[in-house]
């Protein structure tokens, strides 16, 4: 029978990459970790690490082995969490890292409405704002059960090892400036916007830790140029009250637009840019009660999130 700290161990050295780092993070020495490694070894009688110089590798049959362990520890984890909440005569939880768009808009319709009693089988939620590639840590790293994130159609992002993924929507990048300037770029009213107009526009970027900057600097460099900023910020609603002003132009993605303005001028791209929306989770847990009934929520409230508001040319 397998040993599941010794699951544990490897999955955690998988994630690190070197021996050191794994003992640094499990507070064990350097010479703990590769005694529990060659024991595991010796457990399942095939060779699973493969030494490489001074650098130990995992060969194909330790990769097989941490996709099942990611599977094996994520229902133990959802077990010791359903025990724990029943210990304290709780429902169980499910804790949700998401994107501020999706955070403002989507998980907010997860909770019961407050006229009503939340069902019996509904878990009590947990949430906590990160961008996506934070989500995607705080996921590997045990400290929430789902994580809502986002990838562009010109910047994709690999699944993370030992997760699975349930798509929620996809939704169009649109061009924000103020209608005068829309105007003074021959762009009319409801036209897509052909990005290479705005070569010697005034840019307002999101932040350069964001995949929504990087996003910004692919899109523009594909119609030929480099955006040149004269704002940057996280919030889109700061980016969109700044083109309200006639401070530059944005690339705001549906979710995240703001109500309708005579200030602004929205537009779709004629060359598209999409951005997808999907819920991840540990391989394994997508039928634990409680995460199955929020991922089946998610995809309830997605469509009508999607929607977005409605807006002016």
């Amino acid at each position: 029978m397998l040993d599941v700290r010794r699951l544990r161990l490897l999955a955690e050295f998988a994630a690190q990459g070197t021996v050191a780092a794994t003992a640094d993070a499990l507070r064990l020495t350097g010479s703990a970790v590769s005694q529990q490694l060659a024991a595991l070894e010796k457990e399942v009688g095939v060779q699973l690490l493969l030494k490489r110089g001074r650098t130990l590798h995992l060969t194909p049959a330790g990769r097989r082995l941490i996709d099942h362990a990611h599977v094996v520890l994520g229902n133990l984890a959802a077990a010791e969490s359903d025990l724990a909440a029943l210990r304290r005569g709780e429902r169980g939880s499910v804790r949700i890292a998401a994107f501020p768009s999706v955070a403002r808009t989507l998980i907010p319709r997860l909770w019961p409405d407050p006229q009503t009693e939340p069902a019996a089988h509904a878990p009590s939620l947990h949430l906590v704002e990160h961008e996506p590639h934070a989500a995607e840590t705080a996921l590997q790293k045990r400290e929430v059960d789902v994580a809502v994130t986002h990838a562009y159609s010109l910047l994709p992002r690999p699944l993370p090892p030992g997760c699975e993924q349930r798509a929620l929507f996809d939704e169009p990048v649109h061009l924000v400036l103020h209608p005068a300037d829309a105007a003074l770029h021959g762009l009319s009213a409801g036209a897509p916007a052909d990005l290479s107009r705005f070569a010697d526009a005034h840019w307002l970027l999101p932040g350069p830790d964001t995949a929504c900057h990087e996003m910004t600097r692919r899109a523009c460099g594909a119609a030929g140029f480099v955006p040149r900023p004269v704002a940057v910020a996280n919030d889109f609603t700061v980016l969109a009250a700044l083109a309200a002003r006639r401070a530059g132009v944005t690339l705001i993605p549906r979710l995240a637009l703001p109500e309708a303005s005579p200030d602004l001028s929205v537009h779709t791209l004629r060359t598209p840019v999409h951005r997808s929306v999907q819920a991840l989770y540990h391989a394994g847990t997508g039928q634990h009660p409680g995460i199955r009934d929020v991922l089946d929520r998610l995809t309830g409230a997605a469509g009508l999130a999607a929607a977005g508001p409605e807006h002016g040319a």
